[in-house]
């Protein structure tokens, strides 16, 4: 698999691993605290990772770009706070609403801090997408509340994260994904004292499977994105209201509104349109971007 497709088809997948996780996070959070169920998600994510560094024994040094791989596990450090700490308070849609502004912001700072070419074709797409989202979601009207802004923080830091990432494709998925765990996980056991409670032992499987699918989330992200730049990927994160109407409607028992299903219909085309187009024009997606100063 190689390629802009390739990097669309493991983003996609991703955007789909990260509505399941999304569904489990919510269903805990509700119960524990967020510090905790970060420290307990990386030892699962551990079961799957250290096998993996095992067999592929990929360089973990870090030094030669500390800085920016700093900042990107403060981003993700950031996302993940955001999101769970938000959903405390908000409902799930309201959240996502928020997230899913992300794409607008990871095209931005696409731009800005990487120099990817960005024409108006791709931003009307982004924001054609965008559209597709507030008719879908319709949020309520707790989105100004103080937990709405620590979700519009944890949006902004999930695209600083999916930017970094990008500025560093050149260095090995797994070792982006280890210190990215390390990170995170260092940083709930930080918090995981304030307020802890003993989980049982089905909550304590729940919490090593976040931390499974989430890794295997971040592993799709992070492939993808040294395929393909990170404008072109935006506009697939949509996709994600499509799998947590699914999700819904499987777990819960919701309903899709007619709202949903016209917004969904918006969101999907407006990433699907974006791939259609550049292929037409027979441009080599992955590498019609400057390269990274």
């Amino acid at each position: 698999m190689t390629g802009a497709g390739g990097g669309i088809a493991l983003y996609s997948l991703g955007v789909l691993l990260f509505a399941v996780n999304d569904a489990l996070g919510k269903w805990l959070v509700g119960t524990y605290g967020v510090g905790e169920i970060l420290a307990l998600r990386s030892l699962g994510a551990a079961a799957v990772l250290v096998p993996l560094l095992a067999l592929r024994r990929p360089d973990l040094d870090i030094r030669d770009q500390w800085r920016l791989h700093a900042l990107r596990l403060a981003c993700m450090a950031g996302d993940s706070f955001g999101f769970y700490y938000a959903t405390r308070s908000l409902p799930l849609a309201d959240v996502m609403c928020f997230y899913l502004a992300a794409p607008l912001i990871i095209t931005t700072l696409s731009a800005l801090l990487l120099g990817e070419r960005i024409g108006a074709f791709r931003w009307g797409a982004v924001l054609l997408g965008f559209c597709g989202v507030v008719i879908a979601l319709r949020p309520t009207g707790a989105a100004v509340s103080p937990a709405a802004l620590v979700a519009l923080f944890g949006a902004t830091m999930f695209a600083g994260a999916i930017t970094t990432t990008r500025g560093l494709r050149r260095t090995d998925w797994l070792t982006l994904t280890a210190w990215q765990y390390l990170g995170t996980g260092l940083f709930g056991a930080v918090l995981a004292p304030a307020g802890w409670a003993t989980p049982s032992a089905f909550d304590v499987l729940l919490m090593g499977l976040v931390g499974a699918v989430s890794m295997g989330c971040f592993v799709c992200i992070t492939r993808a994105l040294a395929m393909a730049p990170a404008s072109l990927l935006a506009p697939f994160q949509y996709a994600s209201m499509v799998w947590a109407a699914v999700l819904g409607l499987v777990i819960w028992g919701d309903v899709p509104g007619s709202s949903v299903v016209a917004g969904s219909a918006i969101i999907v085309a407006s990433g699907l349109v974006v791939f259609a187009r550049e292929r037409m024009r027979g441009r080599p997606l992955a590498d019609a971007v400057a390269p990274v100063p």
